[in-house]
C-alpha cells in the first residue's frame, strides 16, 4: 500500500506535458502596439510597423482580446514571415504552439 502511494505521489508531482494548439486567422501584432489594438482594429495594424518594432517581439491577439506574446523563437519566425510577405496590413497568421501561461511557444507560423 505505500507503495502504491508513493506512485501515485510521484506521479502528480510530475509536470504535466503542454498540448499543441491552433489558433487560425489569429491578428498578428508586434508586443509594443499589442495594447493598442483590439481584435475588431487589429487588421488596421501596419506590416510597417510591425517591422520597425521587431525588437519589442511579436504574438498574437486572440477573440477575446489576450495577447499571446510569442517566445523568441517564435518571435524570430513571424519576423522571416513578415519579412517575405508583400500585406500591407490585415496581418493574419495560422499558429501552432504550446501555451505556457501567456507565453506561446511557437512550432509553426503562416502567414495568411
Amino acid at each position: 500500500m505505500k507503495t502504491l502511494a508513493l506512485v501515485l505521489l510521484s506521479l502528480a508531482a510530475l509536470p504535466l506535458a503542454a498540448a499543441t494548439q491552433t489558433w487560425t486567422n489569429a491578428p498578428l501584432i508586434d508586443t509594443k502596439c499589442s495594447a493598442k489594438f483590439k481584435p475588431n482594429t487589429a487588421d488596421t495594424h501596419t506590416r510597417n510597423c510591425a517591422l520597425a518594432c521587431e525588437s519589442s517581439g511579436y504574438g498574437i491577439l486572440t477573440p477575446d482580446g489576450a495577447f499571446l506574446t510569442f517566445d523568441k523563437a517564435g518571435s524570430e519566425k513571424a519576423l522571416s514571415e513578415l519579412k517575405a510577405s508583400t500585406k500591407k496590413d490585415h496581418l493574419r497568421a495560422t499558429v501552432t504552439g504550446e501555451l505556457e501561461g501567456h507565453t506561446l511557444k511557437v512550432h509553426t507560423i503562416k502567414l495568411q
